[in-house]
């Protein structure tokens, strides 16, 4: 593999695994401290530090889902000598080589994603229903990116570096 394939396989690792870090942080902060209060606060505007809390969340959330599925999966599938293509081709080759549990679930959480970065939800029981469905969503992502990860040690161990 040549050397600066190497080095971006590395770099893509390091960086989500960062990421994972902190967005399992900020998961465990949000919703295991604060999981009561967000729920039971009252309909209008939520407290800064809770509001702020809730971007962080929505915004590593995000970040990770972009970097496995538009970064790391795609360089993965070249330095397997992959085809790389459309992000749903990458996506069925991800799920074909066991890396992505499901296209299905990568899709369903890519339009949740979506929704929390790119619409204004008014309504308090859209906001927590996203919410919710992006915490149980936390795990996946996680195992996606410890799957992909160990893949690139296991690239780089084998004599391919």
């Amino acid at each position: 593999m040549p050397t600066d394939e190497t080095e971006r396989l590395r770099f893509l690792q390091r960086l989500v695994r960062r990421e994972t870090a902190l967005l399992n942080e900020t998961t465990a902060t949000l919703f295991d401290r604060h999981g009561e209060d967000l729920w039971t606060l009252p309909a209008g505007a939520l407290p800064a530090a809770l509001s702020e809390r809730l971007d962080a969340f929505v915004a590593r959330f995000a970040r990770l889902q972009d970097s496995l599925g538009d970064k790391l999966l795609p360089a993965l599938l070249a330095a397997l000598a992959e085809p790389v293509g459309a992000a749903i081709d990458n996506l069925n080759r991800g799920e074909r080589l066991g890396w992505i549990a499901s296209v299905e679930a990568w899709r369903i959480i890519r339009a949740l994603r979506n929704q929390m970065i790119h619409e204004y939800v008014e309504d308090r029981r859209v906001l927590e229903g996203a919410l919710l469905a992006a915490h149980d969503a936390v795990p996946m992502l996680s195992a996606v990116a410890e799957r992909m990860c160990d893949e690139v040690d296991r690239r780089l161990a084998g004599g391919n570096s």
